[in-house]
């Protein structure tokens, strides 16, 4: 039998270089430590003001403002991922996050919370949105994570319905690439009986299932993870979820990206309680989301819009869901690009408030733009 061969020695060139990052690694560390020290300090004072730790607009104003120094090769998509974690765990240092989304572990709503926050976060998994509406505003949880708007499907209506009935205000979004992949035990597409994901989900892969598995039974649950975690119990059982979800529950990825739309993209809302976290301050790029109605009467619709188009504001998204008064009327979900505390969106909003039957900040938020 052939004796193991041991690997190449390295060359004196690599070896150098792997030392020089190697001293740079322990310069970014004790870096890194100095930074966290500054942060307890920044925290003391907060704690003795009475102010929130979490300031989403300071956040997006520290990274924009690296973004823009950054002179490579670092790109700038990498530079936003490195230093929320590394807030993260500053933040971490001063008091827990505690974070509600849609579990269990594997879910999309995980991911974006994990991008958004970081991983130095206390994790609160709910079985349902409803769920996470609830943990937030009982605060069970300091924030909360929710889909409101997917590419293919359009708005996330259960969302959109919790705004109206709960305290709940946007401090913040994130928007994840969702890349759906099904998910089995055995690595075969053969003999599959079900298919069970979240009805988002089945809805975005509707094409790809009539095509390659027109027989099977599409079965929704409450979240994908949750599919999974079913396939994991069951041989005949395929999931449809992330690549999280597979290395969670042990389960192969039969057929990858089999989303419907090439570029599927969910939208989620940072959700809080106004009572715990004010409003954010302006960034210089930041959104306004409403929930409005208005009387149901020629032209009021028109009416209602006019005064974004004379202070020159500009709505990014539109959207109506019936108010289930049984009078076949609607809410109207609006996003406008701005900030109250400038002047032009400040007066287009009260003139807008006069025009409503029903008026309602969600919040005010930074929104990247890169």
């Amino acid at each position: 039998m052939a004796e193991p061969t041991s690997p190449p020695a390295a060359q004196p060139e690599l070896l150098v270089l792997r030392e020089r990052i190697d001293a740079l690694d322990r310069d970014l560390l004790a870096l890194l430590n100095r930074r966290a020290q500054l942060a307890l300090e920044v925290g003391d004072l907060k704690k003795r003001e009475g102010s929130v730790v979490f300031r989403p607009e300071r956040e997006a104003q520290v990274i924009d403002g690296l973004k823009a120094v950054n002179t490579g090769p670092l790109q700038n998509e990498s530079v936003a991922p490195i230093w929320r974690e590394v807030m993260s765990a500053c933040r971490a240092l001063e008091t827990p996050t505690r974070v509600a989304y849609l579990g269990p572990a594997g879910t999309f709503s995980e991911e974006a919370a994990l991008g958004f926050f970081g991983s130095s976060i206390v994790r609160v998994p709910c079985a349902s949105f409803d769920e996470v509406f609830r943990a937030t505003t009982a605060g069970a949880a300091d924030f909360g994570v929710v889909p409101v708007e997917n590419s293919t499907e359009g708005v996330v209506a259960r969302s959109l319905d919790l705004f109206l009935s709960t305290p709940l205000f946007i401090i913040g979004e994130t928007s994840l690439i969702v890349r759906h992949n099904l998910l089995r035990r055995d690595n075969t597409l053969a003999s599959i009986k079900t298919v069970c994901a979240h009805p988002q989900a089945l809805a975005q892969c509707h094409d790809w299932l009539s095509h390659h598995l027109p027989d099977v039974e599409r079965r929704p649950a409450s979240s994908n993870a949750e599919g999974a975690r079913l396939a994991s119990l069951d041989a005949s059982m395929a999931a449809i979820a992330s690549p999280r979800a597979a290395t969670e529950f042990g389960l192969h990825i039969v057929a990858p990206a089999i989303q419907d739309d090439a570029h599927n993209r969910t939208r989620f809302a940072i959700i809080t309680h106004p009572d715990r976290h004010p409003q954010p301050k302006p960034s210089g790029h930041d959104c306004t989301s409403l929930i409005v109605s208005v009387d149901n009467k020629p032209g009021a619709v028109h009416d209602m819009l006019v005064p974004l188009k004379v202070h020159s504001v500009s709505m990014t998204r539109f959207e109506s869901r019936p108010a289930r008064s049984g009078q076949w009327e609607y809410y109207f979900y609006i996003d406008i690009e701005g900030h109250p505390d400038d002047p032009r969106v400040g007066t287009a909003l009260r003139a807008l408030r006069e025009a409503c039957a029903f008026f309602k900040v969600l919040g005010t938020y930074p929104i990247d733009v890169h």
